[in-house]
């Protein structure tokens, strides 16, 4: 008679990644326009180099490289070292969040719903893009409107 073991999942979480051209302007994007919080950092002969935010049980890690020599990092050809990387984080109620980041200041697109979720998306300040995606009954492409 063979005994059945169960296995528990090794992996836990996925945490992006993003090199970051100004950790200074990315953490105010995240802690003071969006309301992450930060859990974890490393300074790097007196600079703060690398982060680890939350909001709610999501996560993303930001690291400013050096420049040059070791320990740097140049970004994959000309541009923003975000371009063509987005992240969806699931929520509760991706308007109230759209509500609250349009009152911080931040820009964001007019929420849609695709997939049978209000969809609000920006960007950081290096071009990687954000969803906040909630679950709704709403019509399909439908917009929202800031008017009541």
């Amino acid at each position: 008679m063979e005994l059945e073991t169960k296995v528990e999942a090794n992996v836990q979480q996925a945490v992006p990644f993003f090199a970051v051209s100004s950790i200074e302007a990315s953490l105010r994007f995240y802690i003071h326009g969006l309301d992450f919080k930060m859990k974890y950092q490393w300074t790097d002969e007196g600079k703060l180099r690398w982060c680890w935010l939350e909001i709610g049980s999501a996560a993303l890690m930001l690291q400013e490289f050096r420049p040059g020599g070791d320990h740097s990092w140049v970004g994959q050809g000309e541009g923003k070292v975000g371009l063509g990387v987005s992240i969806c984080f699931q929520c509760k109620d991706a308007l109230a969040l759209y509500r609250e980041f349009r009152a911080r200041g931040i820009e964001t697109s007019r929420p849609f719903v695709g997939n049978h979720m209000w969809v609000v998306g920006l960007s950081d300040p290096d071009g990687y893009k954000l969803f906040f995606e909630s679950p709704t009954d709403t019509p399909e492409e439908s917009e929202y409107s800031d008017e009541g």
